[in-house]
Parts: C-alpha cells; sequence; structure tokens
C-alpha cells in the first residue's frame, strides 16, 4: 500500500483523491499512465465525497474510486470536470462516471501551408520517354557538383541541389493538380452558429 498524497502520484493523480492509500490496482494504473505520458484527470477536481466513489460493494458498506477517465497530457485542458452520476441505473454496482468535454476546432499551421507545397505529378516516371528526359535534366543540372571544392558552404550547396531537383521534376514531370477539400463549415453550420451566437 502507497499514500496517493505522494509526490511521485502527484503529476499523474493529482491530489482530489477519494482515498488517502493506494492498493495495487491504483499502482498499476499510474504505472499504465505514466509512461504513455496521460494522466488520471477524474482525481483531480474538488468534489464533495459522494461525487467522487464509483463504486459500491453488494453490502453496501464499501465505497471505492475505481474508475477513472485517463486522458493525454497534452490535452489535459480539454477536460473541465469529472464526476459520478448516482442517477442512471445501469443494473451495476458501478456508478456512471462523466466528463464535461470542451474542444477547440482549428486549423493547424501545418495543415494550412500542405496545399501550398507544389507537387509533382510521379506517375508521369512510369512512361519511359519522361523517365529519359527527367535522367537527362537531372544529369545536366548536377554536372557542377563535380567541381566543387572543401571551401564551398554546405548550406549553400544543399539550397542549390534542392533548387535544381525541384526545376528538373517541374520541367519534366510537371505538377499534380491537387483536389480542393470540400469545406465542413457550410452554410447549415453558420446558420446554427449564428442562432446559438444570438441566443
Amino acid at each position: 500500500m502507497q499514500k496517493w498524497g505522494e509526490n511521485i502520484f502527484k503529476p499523474s493523480v493529482g491530489n482530489e483523491s477519494l482515498h488517502q492509500v493506494s492498493n495495487d490496482s491504483g499502482v498499476r494504473i499510474v504505472n499504465f499512465a505514466t509512461p504513455k505520458n496521460s494522466v488520471v484527470r477524474s482525481m483531480m477536481f474538488p468534489h464533495c465525497k459522494i461525487r467522487k466513489y464509483t463504486w459500491t460493494s453488494p453490502d453496501e458498506k464499501t465505497l471505492s474510486q475505481i474508475d477513472h477517465i485517463l486522458i493525454d497530457r497534452r490535452w489535459l485542458p480539454s477536460i473541465l470536470d469529472v464526476r459520478r452520476f448516482r442517477g442512471a441505473d445501469c443494473d451495476t454496482y458501478h456508478c456512471l462516471v462523466v466528463a464535461k468535454v470542451r474542444e477547440r476546432l482549428g486549423v493547424s499551421k501545418q495543415a494550412a501551408q500542405r496545399f501550398d507545397v507544389e507537387r509533382f505529378n510521379l506517375r508521369k516516371l512510369n512512361e519511359l520517354v519522361v523517365r529519359k528526359q527527367y535522367q537527362v535534366e537531372f544529369t545536366n543540372r548536377f554536372a557542377d557538383l563535380e567541381n566543387l571544392s572543401n571551401d564551398e558552404d554546405i548550406n549553400r550547396v544543399w539550397e542549390n541541389n534542392k533548387e535544381n531537383i525541384k526545376t528538373s521534376a517541374k520541367k519534366s514531370l510537371g505538377l499534380q493538380e491537387l483536389k480542393q477539400p470540400k469545406p465542413w463549415f457550410d452554410k447549415e453550420c453558420e446558420c446554427f452558429y449564428r442562432s446559438k451566437k444570438a441566443s
């Protein structure tokens, strides 16, 4: 038996556990969560004891907090509250554990930039004529590499090589046409959003 209050457990379980001492199962859940960079979010909200226990023994004398919600640490602020609800009749000794979740939707910078990147039509390399043309174009542009001295700046050489590869591919293969994704935030979503904002 170990105390939940020990500092080694606090990053994973917080300070709001129903129990002061953990059994073997409690230690196991910490050992499961820690390597996965997860936390037991259900033990981090201050509630009265009646909102914390999730299991009642058949004789109704023992109350325990054994059902939990785990979440990756980077999404920690997304869970606003976790508590048990006694009203749900599930025909079990366990209580319903409910989390209040808030998620912000947004397009990441990487996703936005992905559509600006040039993509070459690599399928054309299956055609023998195009493949030969690309090889000739590529070889001609890299003929200058044989005359490089040891004093050359490696970053400048790399930038030149990268541009040579892109220019050769663009000239021989052409660019691939990207399919534009359908916007998920359509007029129906906009109307719903405005009605919620107005109310």
